[in-house]
Formats: C-alpha cells, structure tokens, sequence
C-alpha cells in the first residue's frame, strides 16, 4: 500500500505549519495586542479560512494516515471524498485502489465514475474498471476493457489483464476470459509474451489453453524460454520422456545456450540423472558457473570417471584461478583422494570469500590425515581472524567440537561449545549442537536446558522440538510433554522420517505398541537409518516379533556395522 500514499512535498507542510502557527498565534493574542498590531503592514488584509469540506489537501492527509495506521476502510472514505472534489485524476486512481484494497465496492464504482469524467482514455482506468466488472458479475463488461489492453502496443497491457483475471474470485470465469483474449493478434511476436500468458493460463486451471500457447511458443520462436517450459509442463504431468525429449530437441537448435543447458541440467537431476546434467553442461564454453554445477553433479552421481576428467580440465585451463576456481579443485581433489587438496586450499587468498570455508575443509583434512593439533590451531586462528561475521565464527567452533568428539573427547568438545556461547550468546546451531553433544554424554538435564532455550528463541524449530521430545521420551519419564512436542515437531513437517521414528518412540514409551509399530515402519520406509531399525526392531521384539526384530537389526547393521544406537539396543534385548 505504500505506493499508493500520499506524499506532501516539505515546503508545502513548512509553508502549512507556519501558517497554522501564526493563525494559532493571533487567536491566543490579548485584546490589547490585537490593537497595536493594527498598524502592522499587511494588516488590511483579510484571511478566509478554507472550509474543511472543501480542503482537499486535508482529506488527503487523513487518507494517508489512514493508511499508515492500518485503517484501510477509513483511507478509502477519505481518499474518495478527495478525489470527488478534485479535478485531479492520478487521485481518482489511488482512491479507486485504496477502495478495492477495503474492498468497498460502492466507494470503487463512485471513484471509477469520476475517474472515466477526468480521463476516460487512461488504461490504469481500464483494468480497475474490469475488476469492478468482475466482482459485479458482468463478465462481458470486463471483456471489453480486458480486450482495450490486450491492444496496447508491445504487449504492455498483458500484466494488468494478468493481475485482474488472477484477483477474480471466479477462477473458470476468468479462464474463459483469457481464452477470449489470447489471440495470436494480441499476443504479438514476442515469446515471452506467449510463455507468460500459457503460465497465467495454468494458474486459472485452463489446461486446454496453457498446453496449446506451450506448443504455439516452441513452434512460433523455438528458444531457450519456450522449451523450457514446455519440459516443465511435461514434468507437472509426471512425462520425463517427454520434458527430456524437448530438450534434446532444444539444444539441437542451440546447443551453445548456456541458460538452456542449465535448465536442461536442473531437469536431469530432478529425474536423478546426475551424470547425464553433469555432461549436458559440459558442452560448450564454459566459465566458474558451469565448473562448479558439473562437480555438484558428478559428486551426486559419485562418478569418479567425471569427476577425474573435470579436475584434468581445470588443471589445464588458461584462465586466471580465482579464489573459486582453486577452492573449486581443493573439492575435485578431495573426492579424488588426491593429496593435492590441501594445497590448492592453501592457495586461496585471504581476502577471498571462499577462504573461511577453504580453511574448515583445510582442518578437516589435517584432522584425517592424524595432525589434529595442527587442526585446532588452524581453527583457533579463524576463530579469532572472523570475529565481525558470525557465521565464520560459529561454523570454527562447530567444526572444532565435531573434531574433538570424533577424537572421543567429548567433554573437551562441550568445552569448545561453551567457549563459541561466550563469543556468540544464544547462537542457535551451538545450542543444538551442544545439546545432542550433552545428550550423548548422559548429560541430559544439560542436554534439556539447551534445547528450552532454543525453542523460547525458536518456537518454531521443528529440529529442536523433536530432540527435546525425544530427548524427553527417552531418557525421562515425562512422556506427556514429549508427546506434545512432537506432534507439534511432525504438524510444522510431517515428512520428516526423523520426526516420524520420533512419534513411533514415543508411542512405546507410553505402551501404544501397535501405533508404535505402525509408525515406525513408516520411518523406515521413508529412511531405512539404522538408529531407525534399532527402535523399529526394539518395539517388534517386545511384541513377540523376535525374527522380524532380527531381519530388520541385520539390515541396519548392513547400513553401519558399528552404530552406537543398534549395538546397544542388540546387546540389550539379546542378552
């Protein structure tokens, strides 16, 4: 609504206010005063006070500040009572916005009136002209002004048809209205024109009409935009052959359209043919974009022999290696098990953004490589080089703890998380971090602190919610609270296999062996994880289902022989 606020130009409201204030002035003045200003020059003069009902400038005002305080209706009576007494027509428009905006439809038919008296050839007039239509129910009277700017040179009045007919409340009303419209006349030369409306037409649910401007694009004008959505039409209707198919049939037109191979690429790896974006992109000239999207998608794909071929390319490439480009062959190095990673991490240069992130890749690979003391050093040097930008900072403390806890030093590691609380109060990653840290240690009130914490500065975070209700479920006997929590956790995402494994937890804590069941098959169907498998199997067990409790631990155990979680519960139960 900002746009439609009035603006009194400064000189203006000075020139108002200091007038105000010698009015006000002379009307506090004693009688005496009054006498010897007499004589003062100018005195002659005889000043009428405007008549509120004619003050045009004044409604304005109080529409505006209507407006600011939120009271659309009252805006719209006064913005209307403006426009009724002037002569201006920009005001008959925004008192017809502001009207509709308050949906005062008798107060939009009366500014519309006098807006057609002022400037009946103006084609803002038309598309709110339309919308009144529409919601009057005169389809034909909108029509009329729908085809007006369907006529406007260069395709201009396409994006008012498009904000009117998506306003109306009658979506197949205004789908037989743009059938109306999209002629091949109205519709111009331009592809984007004819994209545009087949998109609008899909909003409106006219499938017939949205399929046939596709087809007409890409016969019409053959570019990157018209196949493009073209495939993306096939892909709503669940036809991968047929999106891929158009852009075979795209690229050889083009194959040197870098936007189009990168929307074909985007297709491939929605279908989870990573390897096959990765070559798409390949082709033709290429720059740090296509450098890196290739090795996202060879690294998907886990293709070494792409991966192998693309590091070669960089290696050989002539153009100046940036800081992307070098942190670009750090990555390809590392899925290579080359060496060489640390080295090109080491070239990056200090002012380069990429150099943080080169520096934690650099930790983690000195920490693999058994020089975790080094590691740490590296990490306490970006701990104390990025302290304006927190992101920096907390991402060196995460990895430090990460670090630790894999070295088994995990009290050391919950130190390190207090340590990075100090530098950033409240950060949320550290106080989940340190949570499932604590809860790991058995240090669950801890563990539980931390989590209360976040959800009083993040209500909302599905993360936290399930951790403590899991945390709750499992570790204490407070499975009320731990039942509320993840159900809230699973309404914000109820997806979320983790969140799922939760809610079957929690039911076998409360003895629902059957609900419990059935929602951790779900879990594991969603994400066959082997901390899953250890709950799933638990609640199978103490249901009589001893084999099926084993097959399904053997499974988990094929994912991660050694996950804490299964062995104990194996151990447990077996025993």
């Amino acid at each position: 609504m900002t746009s439609l606020l009035y603006r009194l130009p400064m000189r203006f409201m000075a020139a108002i206010l200091f007038g105000a204030a010698l009015l006000g002035g002379c009307a506090s003045m004693p009688a005496s005063r009054h006498a010897a200003a007499a004589a003062q020059p100018l005195q002659h003069l005889t000043v009428v006070p405007v008549v509120p009902d004619d003050d045009v400038l004044a409604m304005k005002l109080a529409g505006q500040f209507a407006l600011e305080s939120g009271d659309v209706a009252a805006a719209a009576r006064e913005f209307a009572r403006a426009a009724a007494r002037s002569d201006d027509a920009d005001l008959a428009n925004e008192a017809v916005e502001v009207a509709i905006a308050a949906k005062d439809w008798d107060l939009a038919r009366s500014g519309i009136a006098r807006w057609q008296q002022l400037r009946a050839d103006d084609p803002a007039l038309w598309q709110w002209r339309a919308r009144v239509a529409l919601h009057d129910g005169k389809p034909d009277d909108a029509l009329a002004d729908l085809r007006s700017l369907a006529r406007q040179p260069d395709a201009k009045g396409w994006s008012a048809i498009g904000r009117v007919l998506l306003a109306s409340e009658n979506k197949s009303q205004a789908g037989a209205l743009l059938r109306k419209l999209a002629t091949p006349e109205a519709l111009g030369k331009k592809s984007a024109t004819w994209v545009a409306v087949s998109e609008l037409a899909d909003h409106l649910g006219a499938k017939a009409l949205t399929d046939t401007l596709a087809k007409d694009a890409i016969t019409r004008f053959g570019d990157a935009p018209a196949y493009v959505w073209g495939a993306e039409l096939k892909l709503k209707e669940g036809d991968k052959s047929g999106a891929r198919a158009l852009f075979v049939e795209a690229l050889k037109r083009n194959a040197a359209d870098t936007h189009l191979r990168a929307a074909y690429a985007t297709v491939l790896g929605q279908m989870g043919d990573n390897a096959e974006a990765a070559r798409v992109l390949a082709i033709g000239k290429q720059d740090d974009y296509t450098y890196a999207a290739r090795a996202a998608y060879a690294a998907r794909a886990d293709d070494k022999v792409l991966i192998a071929s693309l590091y070669r390319e960089l290696l050989a490439a002539k153009t100046p290696r940036n800081g992307a480009r070098l942190t670009l062959l750090g990555e390809l190095a590392e899925l290579l098990h080359k060496s060489a990673a640390l080295t090109w991490y080491e070239k990056v240069p200090t002012d380069d953004e990429r150099w943080p992130q080169a520096q934690l890749r650099s930790a983690l690979l000195l920490d693999q490589a058994g020089h975790t003391a080094r590691a740490l050093g590296l990490l306490h040097r970006l701990q104390a080089r990025s302290g304006d930008d927190d992101k920096q900072v907390g991402d060196a403390y995460l990895m430090e703890a990460e670090i630790l806890d894999r070295r088994r030093r995990g009290e050391e590691a919950v130190a390190v998380y207090d340590r990075g609380l100090q530098a950033l109060p409240d950060d949320p990653r550290l106080l989940y971090a340190r949570a499932l840290l604590n809860d790991d240690l058995d240090h669950i009130d801890a563990a539980v602190r931390d989590l209360r914490r976040l959800l009083a500065l993040q209500p909302d975070n599905a993360d936290a919610l399930n951790a403590l209700g899991y945390t709750l479920a499992d570790r204490t006997r407070d499975q009320a609270e731990a039942l509320t929590l993840i159900e809230k956790a699973l309404a914000l995402r109820p997806d979320e296999p983790a969140i799922i494994d939760s809610m079957g937890w929690v039911q076998y804590r409360l003895g629902h062996l059957k609900q419990a069941v059935e929602r951790l098959r779900t879990a594991y169907a969603k994400q066959p994880d082997p901390e899953i498998a250890a709950h799933l199997g638990e609640v199978l067990w103490v249901s009589g289902e001893k084999d099926a409790a084993r097959k399904i631990w053997a499974q988990g155990q094929k994912k991660d022989a050694k996950n804490k979680v299964l062995l104990e519960t194996m151990k447990r139960l077996e025993s």
